[in-house]
């Protein structure tokens, strides 16, 4: 079976932790463990996120005297997906020496007249307490917002309408490989007939709703979005709030979701399950072998009855 796996990240860096190398790659090597038993079992492709990293190398960037300009959203996607593309890849072929795997630098298409440009809410970087990060907004022109009991940065978060190397990604699988590809949801491009092709933009794209993109388009049976909880919870931070096992894409539709969390996960769940009629599973990293199997987390499937409704730019792009 197909599976297309993205790690949350947690999966590289826990809330509060020093972004040290050394760390991060000991957090790759357990979430690798904890995926073993899928990597023996299917043909699996992984995703993963890069908001803490992207964040460091941007906050590094903006503050380093040799340069005259901070380095590019874009490109610093690209360097993150390097950094972390190497630490998985070495984490696979220790745990998976019988398999090859590999990491491709992967592009993805958005609209240059997406509203998200004017209106930032995906989380990078390392949190702070308010008093800081609105300091840090005054002196680098940031926005920031507050993410749970702490403040983060915000950015531009544009729907992922293409993934230039999807051809390249397709040939990998065939031949076997365990590929690392589309990490932070890919380096965000634009067409621009102007600059000869495509332009890198100020944005990193949700790496969920890339993986659901890139699970659809790659035929994938399932879609596992690995996170630190048990499942999504109705009623979130509140008394009344209890975990959803298995639902329905119009069922989990008719709740809200915060859009720097849960909210793009449980969208990019729907949009898999409509597209493909596959299942998506939202779960903790641990429970990847028991989500697959439909014996823990959320279990999001098609409405039975119906046909899936478009939604606006749902990823349904041609090649």
């Amino acid at each position: 079976m197909k599976v297309v796996i993205a790690l949350g990240g947690n999966a590289l860096l826990e809330r509060g932790e020093r972004p040290d190398s050394g760390i991060q790659e000991h957090h790759v090597a357990s979430a690798v463990a904890a995926l073993t038993p899928v990597l023996h079992e299917h043909d699996v492709v992984i995703t993963h996120g890069n908001g803490p990293q992207v964040g460091v190398l941007a906050l590094e960037s903006a503050s380093d005297p040799a340069l005259s300009h901070p380095y590019p959203f874009d490109v610093l996607g690209a360097q993150t997906q390097g950094m972390i593309g190497y630490w998985v890849v070495q984490a696979l072929s220790r745990a998976v020496p019988a398999k090859q795997a590999g990491c491709l630098i992967c592009r993805t298409i958005v609209a240059a007249g997406d509203p998200a440009f004017a209106r930032p809410t995906k989380f990078v970087g390392p949190v702070y307490d308010e008093k800081t990060a609105r300091r840090l907004a005054a002196s680098h022109g940031w926005q920031v917002r507050q993410d749970g009991s702490a403040w983060r940065r915000v950015v531009p978060s544009p729907e992922p309408e293409q993934i230039v190397e999807l051809s390249l990604i397709r040939a990998l699988v065939r031949e076997g490989v365990i590929t690392v590809c589309s990490g932070g949801g890919g380096i965000p491009v634009v067409r621009d007939d102007a600059a000869g092709g495509l332009r890198g933009v100020e944005a990193v794209i949700d790496k969920d709703l890339s993986a659901a993109l890139l699970a659809r388009e790659l035929g994938a049976s399932a879609l596992l979005i690995l996170t630190d909880v048990p499942a999504v919870e109705d009623a979130y931070g509140t008394p009344a709030a209890r975990p959803i096992h298995r639902v329905t894409t119009s069922e989990l539709r008719s709740r809200t979701f915060p859009d720097g969390s849960m909210g793009p996960k449980v969208e990019a769940a729907c949009r898999f399950a409509d597209a493909t009629g596959g299942i998506a599973a939202i779960g903790r990293l641990d429970d990847a072998q028991a989500l697959l199997a439909g014996q823990a987390g959320t279990i999001v499937t098609r409405d039975p009855v119906g046909p899936a409704v478009p939604r606006p730019h749902d990823g349904r792009a041609s090649f």
